[in-house]
């Protein structure tokens, strides 16, 4: 099986673009499955800067064709051409792409370098692909590794002490527009139930605002109030908020948007100035919100600009623990693709033993001498599969697994149809002890 990854980012394209592409996002995973063989799994990652997959295919030569199946499904899904949407989308593969997503599931390809946001969508990204059945076992295990290195990047670096987001940069960029830094006394209203409308609301409350109230399009925001405090807002009752608010905050990115004409009717007879801040990516408020009297709009690109540099001894040490990380899992990863074929190995050599068996149990019954001629053969067996076993975690260890499968091929006549990956109904668990090496040598015996 072979890894690869469809990104478009910040760092690349324009924010409009990126959210043209997330148009639609939840399905394509599901529909790339169903509608390609060559593609075996997939995960999206969509953010507020960011739209990537992680696709995994049968072989090398399929990447091709998993893509031109992925961004057709995207084109169908987004509106946008097929060109269009190749364009837009670099491709991954391989160790770039462990690379990539262990540095972007630790922030450091962020908007806000070391923002801690995003290793939360990583996770989600995965439990969500995990419900849909798109996510394959190599994608599993490459999503849980991001997250365990971007946990340890948090813990044991300054990025994970300075708790910067997108968000908090934000509502600091608030603060310095504001003619009074005191949250205490500003009425806020947060368009948006989602991830950021709760980090939101959560930054919100920790510096002492609590006059908040929530609008939601579909419906979510007494529900979302209900755990998280705040007033919920109707369709009635939402002008009126707006008009008496000193902030509003677009999280939704949602078809519904205020307008400037609109904004500009209700704040009419308002006396304070207002600072609109839109994280949605599809844009909860009309861009022209800006050009109003008294109003001062904050944008992503305005966070991205504002976002203070970190050190470079932080990130040199981030960077390093991730280049590491993505080392020994690019390393385990090789050393696991030859586990097929041990067990192929080992299957084959005790079916082997097996049929000698029966012939001394067809002979001999079963008796205490045929008992002792099998212990003494199974051990045998063992003690001859250690080397081959060994031998094969070395040659993957280098990338020369296909050499082992191809001698298994010539000396037995065996044929590992998935050499380079567990079968999707296979655990794990069950084929790692399958593949262990036979002997015990910690205990100086075979294993049980």
């Amino acid at each position: 099986m072979v890894l690869f990854s469809l990104v478009a980012t910040h760092a690349d394209i324009d924010l409009e673009t990126v959210a043209q592409l997330s148009n639609g996002s939840s399905g394509i995973a599901t529909s790339a499955l169903s509608g390609s063989t060559a593609v075996s799994g997939a995960v999206v990652l969509a953010t507020c800067n960011r739209y990537e997959i992680y696709g995994e295919a049968p072989r090398p030569d399929d990447v091709e064709a998993a893509r031109s199946a992925l961004v057709a499904q995207i084109s169908d899904a987004s509106g946008l051409a097929e060109p269009v949407v190749s364009r837009a989308l670099v491709t991954n593969v391989g160790p770039d792409v462990t690379r990539h997503l262990f540095a972007v599931s630790s922030g450091l390809d962020s908007a806000v370098v070391g923002e801690r946001e995003i290793a939360g969508q990583v996770r989600r990204a995965l439990i969500t692909a995990q419900h849909e059945g798109t996510a394959s076992p190599g994608l599993v295990r490459l999503f849980q590794a991001a997250s365990k290195t971007a946990k340890d990047v948090g813990a044991q670096t300054a990025l994970g002490s300075r708790g910067l987001s997108i968000v908090s940069v934000a509502l600091d960029l608030a603060t310095d527009l504001s003619e009074h830094a005191d949250w205490s006394a500003k009425k806020v209203v947060v368009f948006g139930t989602g991830a950021y409308a709760g980090a939101t609301m959560a930054l919100l409350r920790e510096r002492g605002c609590s006059d908040i109230s929530v609008f939601s399009s579909s419906g979510r925001a007494e529900a979302f109030v209900a755990t998280r405090g705040g007033t919920a807002l109707t369709p009635d009752t939402l002008r009126v908020a707006v008009a008496a608010a000193d902030v509003m905050i677009g999280c939704s990115g949602s078809d519904t948007r205020v307008e400037a004409g609109e904004l500009a009717q209700v704040r009419a007879a308002s006396p304070q100035p207002l600072i609109a801040i839109d994280l949605a990516l599809t844009h909860d408020f009309d861009p022209a919100v800006g050009e109003l009297p008294d109003v001062d709009l904050l944008t992503l690109e305005s966070v991205r600009l504002a976002a203070p540099q970190e050190q470079a001894e932080s990130l040199s040490q981030a960077s390093s623990m991730v280049t590491s990380a993505a080392s020994s899992f690019e390393l385990e990863r090789e050393v696991r693709s030859v586990d097929t074929a041990i067990v192929a190995l080992r299957r084959h050599t005790m079916s082997v033993l097996d049929a000698e068996m029966e012939k001394v149990r067809a002979k001999h019954g079963c008796t205490a001498a045929a008992e002792e001629v099998e212990f003494a053969l199974r051990r045998m067996v063992k003690q001859l599969l250690h080397v081959p076993t060994v031998r094969a975690r070395e040659l993957a260890a280098n990338g020369q697994q296909e050499t082992y499968v191809a001698a298994l091929e010539a000396l037995y006549g065996i044929t590992v149809d998935q050499p380079a990956a567990l079968a999707p109904s296979t655990p794990a668990a069950a084929l790692d002890a399958a593949a262990e090496c036979p002997v015990d040598h910690r205990l100086g015996r075979e294993s049980a």
